[in-house]
């Protein structure tokens, strides 16, 4: 029952191709994680958006608008600086700039609960532009580019329905534009969660996701690259998780000559 206005400086990747941004269709939902722990840039990000949609840690100055009449649907859509684009730092900008370059995004999704287990299901596709010169280093650069994308995720099972959170969620995510500049052009993503499957660990969870990009050849030496993660995330204490996480690129876009890549991140996270 709401329409929203936010002026200021924002992370937009909060609110827009936020295949992990919650959707609460009724109390109880899980907090920590709600649809993945994997930590790769696609879960935050969809790769045929980067270099263009600011984002953590560059955020940007604009104006949101989120109408949310029922809880079931909403409609969003943003302008914001443009420059990111531009190679600029954002996150840098203490004050908003006027220069003609910016970035719109609009966004629409729906919610449900599927089932006689009242399964959550989320679905969202958006479209963006971005206005102005866009640079991609070295020497390559154009005006004006555009894109698209969605994702969804849904509770493919749960082990004890009403009681707790056990079980299994899955997403998916694809992106694509047109431009001659930016990093990838097309790009999709999976990957699926267990919540409190291990014997006496109610409150871990694991799981595994991938990523497959066209990778742009005006900028790189291949032309695609694949990312896979697997990750555990097991309760310390109250409130104090730690994540292990194992990541392999059988082809780094970045050089011909490297053949694959491994490595390994270990991760602390803290609820207050």
């Amino acid at each position: 029952d709401k329409f929203i206005v936010r002026i200021g400086k924002t992370v937009p990747n909060y609110d827009f191709s936020n295949v992990i941004k919650p959707v609460v269709l009724r109390k109880g939902d899980p907090t920590i994680p709600s649809v993945s722990g994997l930590m790769f840039t696609p879960l935050f990000i969809n790769p045929t958006l980067l270099g263009v949609m600011p984002g953590y840690y560059n955020s940007a100055y604009g104006l949101t608008m989120s109408f949310a009449p029922i809880k079931e649907w909403y409609l969003s859509y943003a302008i914001y600086d443009g420059n990111l684009a531009r190679g600029e730092q954002t996150g840098l900008h203490g004050t908003p700039t006027f220069n003609g370059a910016n970035f719109q995004i609009a966004e629409t999704g729906a919610a449900w609960l599927l089932g006689k287990d009242r399964k959550p299901g989320t679905f969202g596709i958006g479209a963006w532009h971005q206005h102005g010169k866009l640079q991609s280093p070295p020497t390559i650069s154009e005006s004006n580019t555009a894109g698209f994308y969605f994702f969804g995720n849904q509770r493919l099972w749960y082990r004890n329905p009403g009681i707790d959170n056990s079980g299994v969620s899955g997403f998916y995510q694809y992106g694509y534009n047109k431009s001659r500049a930016m990093l990838m052009n097309k790009s999709i993503g999976t990957g699926l969660t267990a919540f409190g499957l291990v014997p006496k660990r109610a409150d871990d969870s694991f799981g595994m996701g991938a990523s497959f990009s066209w990778i742009n050849t005006n900028v790189f030496n291949h032309h695609n690259e694949l990312v896979l993660q697997a990750y555990y995330q097991a309760k310390v204490i109250n409130d104090v998780f730690l994540e292990p996480a194992i990541s392999y690129i059988p082809t780094p876009a970045s050089k011909a000559t490297i053949n694959n890549a491994w490595a390994g991140t270990l991760r602390a996270i803290v609820l207050f």
